[in-house]
């Protein structure tokens, strides 16, 4: 591939020896990994699997959002973290965890709100975005602004014993739907309870963010069927997966033949970021 450094050090073709003889991989794979550059949004219990998957498979640069404080409640679930780091900003926790894991991979910590103004900034510096956030407000800028600003998105969520996971990249045409052919709207506020409020179990999170993960580095790699179209729903309890299909509405408000959404003027209030419970 042109332009592709395929120089590993003896110290990377140790590390990553396992994939390099993976033959949908090799040298050529792992060079993709390196140069890639992806930005999780949420260091909780989606983000922590996620973006230990991600540093280990040795994507070259992880950016991680998040502007809460570490609380002790979270560490049920967010293993990126431990115990001595209660109280720290959650994004500068996870970071110094995947330096630990891999000191080859670059983390940029942005410990801060997810808004109009941050989601502008952001999301153009990265090829690929990863939701992990727990709240409807923020996913959907998250959702519109990756449409707009032609980033896909992998998305996943979780609750009590329940996930679901799908990624979005309608700004490439059809047929690839956005996240407003799935819900065209927020729910009203209260209708779906946050984990914080209805629980999770703790390792629901783990297989959701390593779902993640994995699409993420399929992206990447460019290799097998990706989750754009599909919606993966796991049920824990009767260890069941089921895949739906998503179909692009022709009359979506974001991707239709008609849409009525071309900025992100509907969230200029500024949307809160709560990444912790998930």
């Amino acid at each position: 591939m042109a332009g592709m450094d395929l120089d590993f050090t003896d110290a990377e073709l140790h590390r990553y020896s396992r994939h390099i003889l993976l033959q949908d991989v090799g040298a050529v794979g792992q060079a993709k990994l390196r140069a890639a550059r992806v930005l999780v949004i949420g260091a909780g219990g989606l983000g922590a699997p996620l973006s230990l998957y991600l540093a280990a498979a040795g994507v070259g640069t992880i950016g991680l959002v998040d502007h809460d404080a570490l609380e002790l409640s979270n560490l049920q679930r967010q293993v990126v973290h431990t115990t001595a780091r209660i109280g720290r900003n959650k994004a500068e926790s996870a970071a110094e965890t995947l330096a630990g894991l891999n000191p080859e991979v670059a983390v940029e910590v942005h410990p801060v709100r997810l808004d109009v103004a941050t989601a502008l900034d952001l999301i153009p510096r990265y090829d690929i975005v990863c939701d992990g956030t727990d709240n409807f407000a923020t996913r959907f800028l998250l959702g519109d602004a990756c449409h707009l600003l032609g980033r896909p998105l992998v998305s996943a969520a979780v609750l009590r014993f329940e996930g679901q996971l799908s990624t979005y990249k309608a700004h490439l045409g059809a047929p690839h739907p956005c996240h407003r052919c799935l819900h065209p709207e927020p729910p009203p506020d209260g209708l779906v309870p946050s984990c914080s409020e209805a629980g999770v179990l703790g390792a629901v999170t783990g297989v959701m963010g390593t779902l993640q993960a994995t699409e993420v580095l399929k992206e990447i790699l460019g290799i097998g069927e990706g989750m754009s179209g599909r919606l993966l729903l796991w049920d824990a309890l009767d260890a069941r997966f089921r895949t739906v299909r998503l179909r692009r509405d022709p009359g979506c408000a974001l991707c239709g033949e008609a849409a009525s959404i071309h900025d992100l003027a509907v969230h200029a209030a500024p949307a809160p970021l709560a990444c912790t419970a998930a």
